[in-house]
């Protein structure tokens, strides 16, 4: 299964992103997440009836960032919830982003915010963005800022090329 994916990776049809961990050894043992260049496929592929869009809205925003930068991991809290992409943006400049269908749910808004809170005190990073399909606000929490935009507005205010 290993041969495979990195032979979707090397024709970049496919894109593996591992946990970020300073022991390479645990990042490479940790499952990997897998986007695809093609969103059509991640419908084409997905289980069930229903397609889950957080999953489509999820790989839209990879391929974005992935378009400008190429150090994406997955983050997991030392409490265990995890981030869906900590991005290298240069030099000691790391961006935390998390990606949410809806937060109209009080449980779900409880469990995206906490799991950014959480990394962004261990990592000591005052700001964390929070990609939904159409909410807009921000929220403020003792580890800092979290920015909730719509993902319309996160796609249109990326840089043109890598910062």
């Amino acid at each position: 299964m290993g041969d495979y994916v990195r032979w979707f990776e090397d024709a970049y049809f496919l894109f593996t992103v591992r946990l970020f961990d300073a022991s390479l050894a645990r990042s490479n043992t940790n499952p990997k997440r897998i986007y695809s260049v093609d969103h059509a496929l991640v419908k084409s592929v997905s289980s069930g009836i229903l397609v889950n869009s957080g999953h489509l809205l999820e790989n839209l925003v990879f391929v974005a960032l992935r378009r400008l930068w190429r150090d994406i991991f997955y983050y997991r809290t030392r409490n265990g919830f995890e981030v869906d992409f900590i991005v290298s943006c240069g030099p000691g400049e790391r961006r935390l982003v998390q990606v949410c269908e809806s937060l109209a749910d009080p449980g779900t808004a409880a469990r995206e915010t906490r799991a950014l809170e959480a990394a962004m005190g261990d990592l000591g990073l005052h700001e964390a963005t929070l990609v939904t399909r159409e909410e807009s606000r921000t929220i403020r929490r003792p580890a800092g800022r979290i920015e909730v935009i719509p993902v319309w507005r996160f796609l249109l205010e990326l840089p043109d090329f890598p910062t």
